[in-house]
């Protein structure tokens, strides 16, 4: 990888780019050239990933601060990585930025900073561009030796979630709703953390699939089954429900970023001695399709109209 960036010349489009570059610092290595350059380590396996978030889409500018969405962005992008236990290299972006958000594209890009701070990556490259509405499309890129997939669960295997479960749904309702939500469910909503190396650590220790809880529990519980061939027995009343969040609502909630994991016996106590955060057992894999497609799409952030 490129740790230097390359001069640029005058224009708009660059006096942008030399402003979000000073911002990130030596969190910018290679930025210039046409294209990033990457040292994967070898042996492992390279992975990649890309996510939109847009405006009315995906965020409202009312709800959340233009830094909380460069975060928001990239820890998004960045969980998908964690779901296959893939440590973060690279990010590249592609911004649409109007000119009614230009006054804050600093307060974006430390936003952005912030999330590649947390995964240890480096912003390599991108794209800014003009538009009607605020675009932040992120790529990211990783490796890993042996990555953690969806298809993995096996018969016998107990079905494992990282943290609680529902504040980020619940801060959406209260959100769609025209209502504040409590500050620690607009917390969990705005600054999710992508479960790297919690990940690296359950997949070191016998996890045999996992996924990130983007669209909610039970929607993301049925990829991993359809993926394995497998049914995803899980007790609703083990299910570790935020403080003041039905497990209901906790089963559906959205936006979560914690991992959804199947082993084949994980050591629930160590991990939270490690990271501070609380590993559950909420059930067992069974042989066989499920029959769980009935089950509800969680609402999540991803899917509301304006």
């Amino acid at each position: 990888m490129s740790h230097g960036n390359e001069q640029l010349r005058a224009g708009a489009e660059f006096d942008a780019i030399r402003e979000l570059v000073a911002r990130w610092g030596p969190l910018a290595r290679g930025i210039g050239d046409d294209a990033a350059l990457l040292d994967v380590p070898r042996g492992d396996k390279l992975v990649a990933s890309v996510d939109a978030c847009i405006e009315g889409q995906h965020f409202r500018r009312g709800w959340l601060t233009p830094r909380e969405i460069g975060y928001r962005a990239v820890a998004a992008a960045s969980s998908d990585l964690a779901a296959m236990a893939a440590r973060p290299s690279a990010v590249l972006l592609s911004l649409v930025v109007p000119d009614q958000w230009r006054g804050t594209l600093a307060e974006i890009a430390d936003g952005i900073g912030d999330a590649v701070s947390v995964t240890g990556a480096h912003i390599v490259g991108g794209n800014v561009a003009r538009g009607e509405l605020l675009e932040i499309t992120t790529t990211v890129l990783g490796s890993v030796r042996g990555p953690l997939r969806r298809d993995g669960a096996r018969a016998g295997d107990r079905i494992y979630v990282t943290g609680q479960l529902g504040a980020p749904g619940a801060a959406l309702d209260a959100l769609l709703a025209g209502k504040h939500p409590p500050a620690d469910q607009m917390a969990r909503f705005a600054a999710p953390v992508p479960r790297i190396s919690e990940a690296i650590w359950l997949a070191a220790r016998g996890a045999t699939s996992a996924t990130d809880i983007s669209d909610g529990l039970s929607a993301d519980a049925a990829n991993i089954e359809a993926a394995s061939g497998v049914t995803l027995a899980m007790n609703i009343e083990r299910i570790p429900a935020w403080p003041g969040v039905t497990r209901e609502r906790a089963l559906r909630s959205g936006e979560e970023y914690e991992l959804l994991v199947t082993g084949p016996g994980l050591d629930c106590a160590e991990f939270e001695a490690r990271f501070g955060l609380p590993l559950t057992e909420i059930g067992v894999v069974q042989a066989g399709d499920s029959d769980n497609a009935s089950l509800p799409r969680a609402p999540g952030f991803d899917h509301f109209s304006r």
